[in-house]
């Protein structure tokens, strides 16, 4: 059977109304603005409301997703899901989203956690599970309520963090050498305590003393993220590009995982991309996790900054540690 090419047949992304600048945060924890903004790029976030569930979010972006395609719900055969603060630890948000949108109840769904990295897990697993023959179209959304387990008494986390959501429907398409043309995926679980989450899971769940102890709350070790982000990044950038058989010249337009300003003009200087080839939203929503990359891909193609033939490459690094590159040739 002629493998077929897997396209991005349409996007779509939300984003919450409520607006959390640098000087709100500076209201209730010692930080300030310019503390903020040279250290990571971010001037804002968005934050959801109370009631506002992943599955909410991941609603939206997904029906903006299917008009962009011009498809319907019924149209899809598999539903994926990227999240770290799913509505629930079960069912998958996946299914809940699948009762949301009216699919029918005879496809699969289900939900990847890669932390930061979910997206492009999710592109992978989508994309060669519709190579198979079976899949003819999937929806692959990564949904983030980052605010629901930030600790808000931590200035050096806290102000990183921003909730949205964003949606890819895939296609099967007969063109060859169009669509997802590669990927690297990666892990190294030897370094999990430099980005967890300690408390809810089997390993140590709800007590009041975890509670009290604040270990509901992400953690981080910024100096290390920063570390390894800069140097996986760059190396799995150059590798899928060599892989494939391009220059990193030849790229066209550059999405990144939006965690750091500083973070990302580093793997453009490696490789040797001006930033006007770099697609960069931090300043507005600051780092959603795996909802960073579809929503920077959305607002990318929605001014004009992608047409057909161009080489497009997303690259993320998050907990776990986990890390993915993605080359796209825009169909």
């Amino acid at each position: 059977m002629k493998e077929k090419s897997v396209i991005i047949s349409g996007t779509g992304s939300y984003v919450p109304e409520k607006i959390l600048t640098n000087d709100d945060i500076s209201k209730f924890v010692d930080t300030s603005d310019e503390w903020i903004y040279t250290r990571s790029g971010i001037k804002e976030r968005r934050i959801a409301a109370k009631d506002e569930a992943a599955s909410d979010m991941a609603l939206i972006s997904a029906r903006r997703a299917l008009e962009n395609a011009n498809l319907k719900p019924q149209d899809m055969d598999l539903v994926i899901v990227t999240t770290v603060n799913p509505d629930m630890l079960f069912p998958s948000t996946a299914c809940i989203l699948q009762a949301k949108l009216g699919i029918r109840n005879n496809i699969p769904c289900f939900d990847i956690e890669a932390a930061c990295s979910g997206f492009v897990y999710g592109l992978e697993v989508a994309s060669k599970m519709m190579k198979s023959g079976y899949y003819k179209n999937a929806l692959v959304v990564s949904t983030e309520k980052m605010s629901s387990m930030v600790d808000w008494q931590d200035r050096g986390t806290c102000v990183l963090f921003g909730d949205g959501s964003g949606a890819a429907v895939l296609s099967v398409c007969d063109e060859k050498d169009v669509g997802i043309l590669d990927t690297v995926l990666g892990a190294d679980g030897s370094d999990t305590a430099t980005l967890k989450m300690p408390a809810g899971g089997s390993l140590m769940p709800p007590t009041k003393e975890t509670v009290e102890g604040r270990l509901h709350f992400l953690q981080m070790n910024g100096r290390e993220v920063f570390k390894h982000a800069v140097k996986i990044m760059g190396e799995k950038s150059f590798e899928v590009i060599e892989r494939y058989g391009i220059e990193p010249g030849q790229i066209n337009l550059l999405i990144p995982h939006q965690a750091n300003t500083r973070i990302i003009e580093s793997v453009a200087k490696r490789l040797k991309l001006p930033m006007e080839k770099v697609f960069v939203n931090i300043e507005k929503y600051g780092n959603t996790s795996s909802a960073s990359i579809p929503i920077a891909l959305d607002e990318a193609l929605k001014a004009g900054k992608i047409k057909k033939g161009d080489y497009i490459l997303f690259v993320a690094f998050g907990a776990g540690l986990t890390w993915g590159a993605t080359l796209v040739k825009w169909h």
